[in-house]
């Protein structure tokens, strides 16, 4: 039977993030909410942000971490723990937060995600690599765990250690970093709709939704004319 009208378009969606930033993984899964509920199509593409550049290869305590970067006492630290951890459990992420997480150093896996773009499984990988340190509590900054995951995800596990190993991909990664932080990207999760809008933070599915809505009028309205 032929169709009365076209598919549309894919909405663009940039996503500037760290796999270190939980509002990251949980800004998506909103995004996803509002995507699933109005129906609309997206590619998406993942771009890096060090939100610790300088953190050492054995990484910091999360606890330490946070009171030492934003003065929070233990109590507070426990207490946004659990309130984000809820949030998770909303949006179908499992936190697995206690005293002895970590904040990791992510080159690595930003070299890795960039190399992951050119095959066609950035995306996957970056979600298990969300999974990976948020629920199973994997070191996402060791060699040998991201080419476990890369693997994981169907990519070449022999490649993906000589991208690791020969950081054939560090030079172009600093690029990247510098091409969002030029324009101004300070935070994380920082989402850019079809080149043109940009939310940062995590804005909430329905906030998404009228996002959504205003780049599909748009897409409409240029159809309309053209």
């Amino acid at each position: 039977m032929p169709q009365d009208s076209k598919a549309p378009t894919p909405i663009q969606i940039d996503i500037v993030s760290d796999v270190m930033c939980p509002w990251c993984i949980i800004g998506f899964r909103q995004l996803e909410q509002a995507l699933g509920a109005s129906g609309t199509g997206a590619f998406i593409r993942w771009h890096p942000f060090e939100l610790n550049p300088a953190m050492p290869p054995e990484g910091q305590n999360l606890a330490e971490h946070v009171a030492e970067k934003y003065g929070a006492t233990p109590e507070q630290s426990a207490q946004n723990r659990a309130q984000m951890k809820k949030l998770g459990e909303d949006l179908g992420i499992d936190f697995q937060f206690d005293e002895d997480s970590r904040i990791l150093n992510t080159f690595a896996a930003h070299q890795l995600l960039g190399w992951a773009q050119e095959q066609g499984q950035q995306h996957p990988l970056k979600l298990a690599l969300f999974q990976a340190h948020f629920t199973q509590r994997r070191d996402v900054s060791d060699i040998d765990v991201l080419v476990d995951i890369a693997g994981e995800v169907g990519l070449d596990v022999v490649q993906a250690r000589e991208v690791l190993v020969t950081q054939s991909r560090a030079e172009q990664t600093r690029e990247h970093q510098k091409f969002w932080t030029d324009r101004g990207i300070s935070g994380v999760p920082s989402m850019v709709f079809e080149g043109k809008y940009l939310l940062t933070g995590a804005q909430g599915a329905q906030n998404y939704a009228q996002m959504l809505q205003k780049v599909l009028a748009e897409c409409d309205d240029a159809a309309a004319e053209g």
